[in-house]
């Protein structure tokens, strides 16, 4: 049998969802997500897997931060692309959350993202960042982006998601 180290481990912990989309219903999307940045809120639980959560909200504009680990590695050893991928999903879709009124949901149609370099457990905090390019009645449309700690964009991406009433 051949010797890999020692085994790591990582524990996840999250609150209910429900009770959280619960509590989202009677709130615009700019006072749910100011909340759930002053953790008076929990935040998915997206973001507890993976360590990344809602650091400022404002209208039409977000900002997560992550502290990836080599939990998060793929075989090559870097960051996947799934975790930046998710990160930038993220970011872009809470950009049009910001903008909706009580009682109006979205959901996302599409995303493209481009990777410009790796990530590693060294690139430090990411801060992710996205917002809004245009809000319509029906769709709204975002932009992200991905930077390491040192500043140095390691993604970007723009997305589409479908406004509905709830």
């Amino acid at each position: 049998m051949e010797s890999w180290g020692e085994p790591r481990s990582k524990t996840v912990t999250w609150y209910d969802p429900m009770q959280t989309a619960a509590m989202a219903a009677d709130l615009s999307g700019l006072e749910f997500l100011t909340a759930v940045a002053e953790r008076r809120i929990p935040g998915a639980p997206i973001g507890g897997l993976m360590e990344f959560g809602v650091s400022s909200v404002k209208d039409g504009e977000v900002e997560f931060t992550c502290l990836p680990d080599e939990s998060a590695y793929n075989p090559i050893g870097v960051v996947h692309g799934g975790l930046v991928c998710t990160l930038l999903d993220s970011v872009t879709a809470c950009a049009v959350h910001s903008t909706l009124d009580k009682g109006v949901g979205y959901t996302s149609l599409d995303i493209g993202v481009s990777y410009l370099r790796p990530v590693t457990s060294a690139s430090g905090l990411l801060t992710a960042r996205g917002w809004v390019t245009r809000r319509g009645r029906r769709a709204a449309f975002s932009e992200g982006d991905v930077r390491t700690a040192d500043g140095k964009v390691v993604a970007t991406a723009k997305s589409t998601c479908l406004v509905f009433a709830r």
